[in-house]
């Protein structure tokens, strides 16, 4: 049988797909708790959630979509702006290692990828990114923090390459935004084709419950919401995410708490000898070598999930770590101690 989604790795730390380790608000479960049965027997309905969006991101309601999820909106995003546009030669820019749904999109709209290879320590290659764009070009991924590197995209660099495809839809994912960096948020007025997509999976617990939102001017949100499907977020989802924007202290607890694990992580690679890179997101990548797949296994073993990247070209011989809670960090430092003793990296 073919798994949807990822597997459930069992028992253990999950720290392999950037999750929030600590769990969500426990507002949100008193507002899950206080759902009525007419709110679960009736089709949703989103205009509250929509304005308190508008009001936190600082932007016009008539710029804020609701999507199931993150990658429902930049699956929709290639719909609306090559298949609905009946663009059938278009081109489509992504920046490498990039999340899957970027290339996963671009297929499903029948648009020619265009990989981009990252700069030297995984520095974001802004010039060879704007030296791609062609009368072809019909969007352009951009991820800030990045998966896996969790290396920033500065804001000026967004604008440069904004400016220099003016004819591209630029999707700015902003997934990781909350655990460092800038907001490309604040230049969005001055840029009509850019979208900027959240998401409240990550920072904000709620991966479980599948909310994103994509921000972005009439022309470049209208065609997205053209082909996104009505009552897509459901009313437990709605009550769970309005409830996360309500606790205003919950938020930079959980990011303050990431911002020491990455520290721990360093630490503790620089103590084993392992190439890693400063991180801006919930995560840092380590490369542990050839031996990456046994590693991962390794950890496993021990009850410690986490990611093998060692078969993307762009990332060899490299794992990725989610940094969350302290304690669980530890614990997975103490794991990986365990393992890398006696071998040479």
């Amino acid at each position: 049988m073919r798994v949807q989604g990822y597997p459930d790795p069992g028992e253990g730390l999950r720290l392999h797909l950037n999750e929030n380790t600590g769990g969500c608000s426990p507002r949100v479960l008193e507002a899950i708790r206080r759902l009525r049965t007419t709110d679960i027997a009736t089709y949703p309905s989103y205009p509250s959630l929509v304005r308190a969006c508008a009001e936190h991101f600082g932007v016009d309601p008539d710029w804020v979509l609701l999507t199931n999820g993150l990658d429902e909106g930049i699956l929709m995003a290639a719909v609306g702006h090559i298949s609905r546009a009946r663009v059938h030669d278009a081109e489509t820019i992504v920046p490498q290692p990039a999340f899957d749904p970027y290339p996963n999109s671009s297929r499903a709209v029948g648009a020619t990828i265009v990989p981009v290879p990252p700069g030297p320590d995984f520095v974001f290659p802004t010039g060879a990114v704007i030296e791609a764009v062609t009368p072809l070009t019909r969007m352009i991924f951009l991820n800030t923090p990045g998966n896996p590197t969790g290396r920033l995209i500065p804001v000026p660099d967004l604008v440069r390459i904004a400016t220099a495809a003016p004819e591209a839809i630029v999707l700015v994912d902003e997934a990781y935004i909350e655990f460092g960096g800038s907001s490309f948020l604040p230049e969005l007025s001055r840029h009509p084709n850019v979208l900027v997509g959240r998401t409240f999976s990550k920072a904000y617990g709620l991966a479980g419950m599948r909310v994103g939102i994509l921000i972005g001017q009439p022309p470049a949100l209208d065609p997205v919401r053209a082909v996104t499907l009505p009552f897509n977020v459901n009313a437990v989802a709605m009550a769970a995410t309005m409830a996360a924007l309500e606790d205003r202290e919950f938020l930079p607890r959980y990011a303050a708490e990431v911002a020491r694990s990455r520290e721990l992580i360093y630490e503790a690679c620089r103590r084993l000898g392992l190439p890693c890179w400063e991180s801006a997101a919930n995560f840092v990548l380590v490369r542990v070598g050839d031996e990456a797949p046994r590693i991962v296994a390794d950890l496993a073993s021990r009850g410690v999930h986490v990611r093998d990247r060692s078969g993307d070209p762009a990332t060899p011989g490299c794992i990725r770590l989610t940094a969350g809670m302290l304690a669980h960090t530890e614990a997975a430092i103490a794991a990986l101690d365990g393992i890398m003793v006696g071998r040479t990296p």
